[in-house]
């Protein structure tokens, strides 16, 4: 099952929020990519998990850093995942 791609844009709600987004040298695409649904865009090589019930588990979404303040690793991304018959998640971190 693929779930249709949701494109997620960051609103922040707070001054303190603001200041937290946005990097100094990474590119602009960084801090971008989050979404729901789609194919995960893998910053490294595939890693699609399986579920303890042995099947693949769908692709749910994807949240990427928000700044220098707030990073994942090397600009990395956190890809989560559900199995729509068990209902368990899974989530793997990625980076540079």
């Amino acid at each position: 099952m693929i779930i249709p791609e949701i494109q997620l844009n960051l609103s922040p709600r707070t001054e303190e929020a603001e200041k937290v987004i946005g990097f100094e040298w990474a590119g602009e695409e960084i801090g971008n990519r989050n979404k729901i649904g789609g194919k995960p865009d893998w910053i490294q090589e595939p890693d699609t998990p399986k579920c303890s019930c042995g099947k693949e588990m769908t692709f749910y979404g994807q949240l990427d850093s928000i700044g220098d303040r707030v990073i994942l690793a090397d600009c990395g991304m956190i890809y989560v995942f559900v199995c729509f018959d068990c209902f368990q998640t899974r989530s793997i971190l990625q980076s540079n």
